[in-house]
């Protein structure tokens, strides 16, 4: 008789081995499944530590990149540094960094803006150290601490006394200024001063840096007086009076060295246009001195035989140019003279730099006589 269990059980064992081998893949399954989601957060842990070290490095080389390197302290030796008419904080920062007096130029332009001195900085050259912090950088960089000589030149000097004067006080070769004075096309001169320096080197103060030479000083000083010129019409002033600007500088000279005070050059210069309008000698003893090459108030009877064009006791006119570098004062006063009819004048009293002035001839030797008590009283 045949039974049919063993059928039933391959089928079973059958059914019963497909269940067993799914149970298996499902844990085989769940297995992988909690390998696959820790072997990624493994990654994600190993990445952020990396990542923490690279940015603690990172940081460190960026913060070092970033942040602009200084010197410490006031820095060593010494050089010259200029600041530039126009130049901003930025550029002179820039010069800084490259004559390695700051280590870095945006260092120094963090630290000026810090001592609100950004649009302070003034053109002109300066004494510096080499390697400085940038706030002591700032600190040198004060407009009182340009390096310069102020140097004034008085009204009334003559020119071989004004480059004298410069000489001495600059420390500049004498030759040199007198060399520069010499080439007159360069200096800017305009074309009614005849070539000749003489009563164009304008007296003023002048600050005079070290860099700048005999002709930068001289350029300068001509400059100031293309300037009074201007501001004073002298050009057409000069035409409405009947004259050259060169004469109007001749009189303003011998109006600068005949006047003893500021409020006697107007009338002074009435003086001088009274005696040419009529044809007189102008007999100015600074004149006569001035062709002499000597220095005083009076004329002695042997300097009154020179033949120099000068001499204005033997020659009718104005003297061939100006005798000294006048101020704004007698150009002025040369342009716009006192009304009067003197003709003659006499510093009565030089200690004082008293004049008195005379219409006839009576009253001028009354007040030569007065001249000649005072010299004689000491």
């Amino acid at each position: 008789m045949d039974f049919l269990v063993g059928a039933e059980d391959d089928d079973g064992s059958r059914r019963g081995s497909r269940a067993s081998s799914g149970r298996r893949g499902r844990r085989r399954r769940r297995r992988r499944n909690r390998g696959g989601f820790l072997a990624p957060m493994l990654a994600v842990i190993v990445l952020i530590g990396g990542l923490g070290a690279g940015g603690y490095y990172g940081y460190t080389w960026l913060r070092e990149v970033t942040t602009p390197q200084d010197y410490a302290g006031e820095g060593s030796g010494e050089v010259v540094i200029e600041i530039k008419d126009g130049q901003t904080a930025s550029d002179v920062a820039q010069t800084l960094e490259k004559q390695d007096v700051v280590k870095s130029a945006r260092t120094f332009t963090g630290a000026v803006a810090d001592a609100g001195k950004s649009s302070s900085l003034q053109p002109g050259e300066y004494r510096m150290r080499k390697q400085m912090s940038a706030a002591s950088a700032v600190k040198l960089l004060d407009p009182s601490l340009r390096l310069l000589e102020r140097v004034t030149l008085k009204e009334g000097l003559r020119l071989s006394d004004t480059l004298a004067t410069l000489a001495k006080e600059t420390g500049k070769p004498l030759k040199e200024f007198q060399q520069a004075a010499k080439n007159v096309k360069a200096l800017g001169l305009p074309g009614y001063a005849k070539g000749r320096l003489e009563g164009y080197a304008f007296p003023a103060t002048y600050d005079i840096t070290p860099k700048m030479t005999p002709a930068d000083i001289l350029t300068a000083m001509v400059d100031r007086f293309n300037q009074t010129a201007d501001k004073d019409g002298l050009v057409s002033a000069a035409k409405n009076l009947g004259h050259t600007p060169h004469e109007i500088m001749t009189i303003a000279s011998i109006v600068q060295a005949e006047s003893g005070k500021v409020e006697d050059m107007p009338k002074v210069a009435r003086v001088i246009y009274n005696r040419l309008d009529g044809n007189r000698k102008l007999e100015m003893d600074s004149t006569v001195m001035y062709g002499l090459n000597k220095y005083g108030i009076s004329a002695t009877n042997a300097d009154l035989q020179s033949k120099s064009p000068y001499n204005t006791y033997a020659r009718l006119g104005l003297p061939p140019g100006p005798i000294a570098n006048p101020g704004d004062h007698a150009i002025q006063a040369a342009l716009d003279p006192a009304k009067g009819d003197w003709v003659w004048f006499v510093t009565t009293d030089p200690k004082r730099g008293i004049t008195k002035f005379a219409s006839t001839e009576a009253e001028f030797f009354q007040l030569k006589s007065e001249f000649e008590k005072n010299r004689a009283g000491g």
